[in-house]
């Protein structure tokens, strides 16, 4: 392990918005855990009144998620930390962890991860595909339509060759329901 650097792990809008100085990125891979749509979003992706839906890693002792892992740049370590948990812990939903992650190239490093609470009032995990495209298809919140988070999410994984057969599959759902409502 290497403990000498930050590393972050990113496994949802990380990936196409680290909002922090990267000194390297690499494709990621964390076992024991499954990326999901299973947090109410009331900040940047709903409203209390109408939550959206965001995702979280959701412990699953069998499954593994692929990601990217980024390296902070040097000298930026204590600023990244602070940037990232001002954005990741708003609302406590998320706790602060660091996983054992299998970079691409072989190496394994420690990284920052933030997943889910599930104790928390915001974890939702067990929702079916319906109530998740439902949901994601109509809310908005303080960073926008709750679809854009999704559709970028989807898109971004594409194109760095991983594959979540359930994200494409939700975004598909989302965009017939907007396109059937005429949103």
């Amino acid at each position: 392990m290497n403990n000498t650097t930050l590393w972050v792990f990113g496994y949802g809008s990380l990936i196409w918005h680290p909002g922090f100085e990267v000194a390297e990125r690499q494709i990621a891979r964390l076992d024991g855990w499954r990326r999901s749509f299973c947090m109410l979003s009331i900040h940047h992706r709903g409203t209390e009144a109408d939550p959206g839906l965001v995702l979280a890693l959701d412990a699953a002792p069998e499954a593994a998620c692929e990601g990217v892992a980024f390296r902070v740049q040097p000298g930026l370590e204590a600023e990244t930390l602070a940037l990232l948990r001002e954005r990741e812990l708003i609302s406590s939903a998320y706790l602060e962890t660091h996983q054992a992650v299998d970079l691409r190239d072989g190496r394994k490093v420690e990284a920052l991860t933030f997943v889910i609470d599930p104790d928390h009032v915001q974890y939702c995990g067990g929702l079916d595909l319906e109530d998740q495209a439902q949901r994601i298809a109509h809310a908005v919140g303080g960073r926008g339509p709750n679809c854009d988070y999704l559709y970028n999410t989807a898109a971004h994984l594409a194109d760095l060759g991983i594959e979540d057969p359930d994200l494409s599959q939700l975004a598909a759902r989302v965009r017939s329901i907007r396109a059937k409502a005429q949103l």
